[in-house]
């Protein structure tokens, strides 16, 4: 069947192991040197171990793969970890609003008589969370637990004078176009630039996104984990350093784990130039806040 699985650019793995963890299913191992799936059958496709890759060797792809088998993933890779591997392995399936292989695994654990280690714990609450975080809200939206995939409704936060105001701000684009892959390393607009690279989501996280992030920058965005071909980002923005001799670089992305993605690759641009530029990194919450705010490079 066909559907979303890992895969592992060999050339840009270094083999750190840091996308180790971000598995609980276990399909990821490192093997002489570099991280390998080792069964289509234990990769859920989640892409909860992108962020973690610090050279953006790990991206989504669709294609024929053996279907991801929950209660065969239980009892051949999980339960055999204990309980805290189990643990991590329900909040993984609740964090990414998997119900129905959460479900799977419960009854699992049910059916082999293994006490789930979420019950009569610190975690009591979170486990409650877990049986009942995918019902459907009065809203008729789907809950999940984490903030990368889950739906959430922040209406209650729009003010009166807020709906109400009727001031249009000017807006601060620069150049056009501004997606990553459409995008030329030699157009004017980026020569000697502050650029600002941001994820897709947030611009519409950020209720001032034009006045806080685009004032005085040129802009390019993209998205770690949707987005294809990322060797021709990272190429891109090698040649931006270097032929568009950039000033400096900040990088906007949210607070969710797979958008980490895209300081990976722009690390991974700064390893391949030959000219070294100051990078900010910004970290922005689903609703907008700054969480981070920093330099990174320099």
């Amino acid at each position: 069947m066909k559907r979303e699985i890992i895969t592992i650019d060999e050339k840009r793995c270094t083999g750190c192991g840091e996308c180790i963890p971000g598995c609980p299913e276990g399909a990821l191992q490192v093997i002489d040197g570099k991280a390998r799936l080792i069964s289509d059958l234990f990769c859920d496709g989640l892409g909860a171990c992108i962020g973690h890759c610090p050279t953006g060797a790990m991206k989504i792809e669709t294609r024929e793969a053996e279907p991801y088998d929950e209660k065969r993933v239980m009892h051949e890779s999980i339960v055999h970890g204990g309980p805290n591997v189990i643990a991590a392995h329900l909040r993984h399936l609740a964090d990414h609003g998997q119900s129905s292989l959460l479900q799977q695994a419960l009854e699992y654990l049910e059916e082999q008589g293994i006490a789930n280690p979420l019950k009569n714990s610190t975690e009591a609450g979170r486990d409650q969370e877990i049986r009942h975080s995918h019902t459907y809200s009065h809203h008729g939206e789907h809950q999940g637990g984490c903030p990368g995939s889950r739906m959430m409704d922040f209406s209650e936060k729009d003010s009166p004078a807020a709906a109400a105001s009727s001031v249009v701000a000017k807006s601060a684009l620069r150049q056009w176009p501004i997606q990553l892959h459409l995008v030329s390393p030699k157009a004017p607009s980026y020569h000697g630039s502050d650029l600002l690279l941001a994820a897709d989501c947030t611009a519409f996280a950020v209720g001032d996104f034009h006045g806080s992030f685009m004032r005085g920058k040129s802009l390019a965005i993209a998205c770690p984990k949707l987005d294809s071909d990322m060797e021709i980002y990272v190429e891109k923005l090698t040649a931006m350093i270097d032929m568009g001799r950039l000033n400096t670089i900040t990088v906007a992305i949210m607070e969710v784990p797979c958008c980490g993605g895209l300081m990976s690759i722009v690390a991974e641009a700064l390893r391949k130039a030959s000219r070294k530029v100051p990078v900010k990194k910004v970290v922005v919450s689903l609703q907008g806040e700054i969480l981070s705010d920093e330099w990174v490079v320099g």
